[in-house]
């Protein structure tokens, strides 16, 4: 249930269209509903304005039937993260109405209306854009209008420089950089907007699976830069739409 929806229900009320004992049973499993494996947080959409996403890698194709099942049944949007295409066939059959997107690896339902602003995902090479797309993809479901800025790393920095016009027009950019990870860096020198640093494990040995990148964008000169986990383009997206909700309202 989200705020429109809320407003609707009680409005229902205050004018007798529905009882008090109906309204209660359509708010009974708020904030949460038990499924016995998950405790689902059916609260959050009305909190965040989006709801609760689920992580898919590790569940069972049984349990992320029920979760999805659940969601669907409340009309809340479904988004699943890291998901096998195995699980993502089963998912996609049982409810046609979503999408797969095999290199994000998101399984995404829409249902309502979800709007954000403007985000920039900005990748440093073509080897970075699968963690790009999770942000990306994640960004999209959460309502924003989003412009992909892909291979535009240091080692050639005219290409970054020819497109700094078009990333600095959004409320937010997402760099997605493997290697040495200068591309926060860089980019947040360019644009007075926040750049939300999304290190990727591509490098060679010294990158320490996707560490050096980490550290490199922790130490970043550019006082508009926040940094993210390793690999997490899921929370760079999510991050990255907040703000740009937050930015297109004023």
């Amino acid at each position: 249930m989200d705020e429109k929806a809320l407003k609707q229900l009680l409005g229902s009320v205050k004018s007798g269209r529905v009882s008090v004992d109906a309204a209660v049973g359509k708010l009974k499993d708020l904030p949460f509903a038990e499924l016995g494996y998950a405790t689902l947080d059916t609260h959050r959409n009305l909190r965040f304005g989006f709801p609760e996403v689920v992580l898919g890698e590790p569940k069972t194709v049984e349990q992320l039937l029920g979760i999805v099942g659940a969601l669907v049944e409340r009309k809340q949007t479904v988004l699943v993260t890291r998901l096998q295409p195995d699980k993502a066939e089963v998912l996609v059959s049982r409810f046609p109405k979503g999408l797969y997107h095999p290199v994000a690896r998101i399984f995404h339902l829409k249902q309502g209306k979800v709007r954000s602003g403007k985000v920039a995902i900005v990748t440093a090479g073509t080897s970075d854009i699968p963690v790009a797309e999770e942000a990306a993809v994640t960004a999209e479901a959460m309502g924003a209008e989003v412009r992909r800025v892909y291979d535009v790393g240091v080692a050639g920095i005219h290409r970054l420089l020819r497109r700094r016009e078009e990333i600095q027009e959004c409320h937010v950019a997402v760099v997605v950089a493997g290697m040495e990870g200068a591309l926060a860096s860089a980019l947040g020198g360019l644009v007075g907007i926040p750049v939300v640093a999304v290190p990727t494990s591509v490098g060679y040995g010294a990158n320490f699976k996707g560490l050096s990148a980490l550290l490199a964008m922790v130490n970043s000169c550019a006082s508009n830069v926040a940094t993210m986990n390793i690999d997490n383009g899921f929370g760079g997206g999510f991050y990255a739409a907040l703000v740009s909700r937050t930015k297109g309202r004023r």
